[in-house]
């Protein structure tokens, strides 16, 4: 086993433990950390596998993009962010793990890279380039799994929505049918009020003189 087939495995293997600790921990900010972790992993061994157009998008995408809907999900649910905010220090020792590790996983990359020979697991064929093959492969051969991933995904954010539009006590909520059907005289009343003259000297209904 050579250094490139070694680091493979270690950015796998780290792959594997962060993934089990995103839905093991407690807390959602260590989940999202150690998720953060997952994806950089991952990226580490497609670049290892000579495909660098993978491991780019996905810390490009995910790391950067898809983490920062992960978040809004989390201000969305129901977590009291009082205490998290309160006791923001106690998140420091998970975020410097994770930081440590995916700067080792750099630094292990960098010297893999620099002395890298040709890798059996290279994903370019030939002279074919990273997306072009990954395109001929995706939509030839990984149709059908293509495919089957994109519908359960729309199924997740589908579910992911109807869970944050349930009805909870306290919470108000908007009936868009609704809004769209209002018409214009339930929302305003036109009424009609008879003018009343006085004249100097007329008494009101207690009494009083009127000016």
């Amino acid at each position: 086993m050579d250094l490139v087939q070694l680091a493979f495995y270690v950015f796998a293997a780290a792959a594997v433990a962060s993934a089990a600790a995103v839905i093991t921990v407690r807390s959602p900010v260590h989940a999202a950390l150690f998720l953060v972790l997952t994806f950089f992993s991952v990226a580490c061994t497609w670049l290892v596998a000579g495909a660098e157009f993978l491991g780019i998008v996905l810390i490009l995408v995910y790391v950067g993009a898809v983490m920062v809907l992960f978040m809004f999900v989390v201000m969305m649910i129901d977590i009291d962010l009082g205490p998290l905010r309160k006791n923001f220090v106690r998140y420091l020792p998970v975020g410097v793990v994770v930081a440590g590790v995916m700067l080792a996983e750099i630094v292990t990359l960098i010297g893999v890279k620099a002395r890298m020979i040709p890798f059996e697991m290279n994903a370019a064929a030939g002279d074919v380039p990273n997306t072009t093959w990954l395109a001929r492969t995706l939509f030839t051969q990984f149709l059908l799994p293509f495919e089957t991933a994109a519908v359960i995904l729309t199924v997740a954010v589908i579910a992911a929505v109807m869970l944050t539009l349930r009805r909870r006590e306290g919470v108000k909520q908007q009936d868009p049918g609704e809004q769209a059907r209002v018409r214009a005289s339930d929302r305003l009343r036109m009424v009609k009020v008879d003018a009343v003259v006085t004249r100097p000297g007329d008494r009101n209904a207690n009494g009083e003189a009127m000016e």
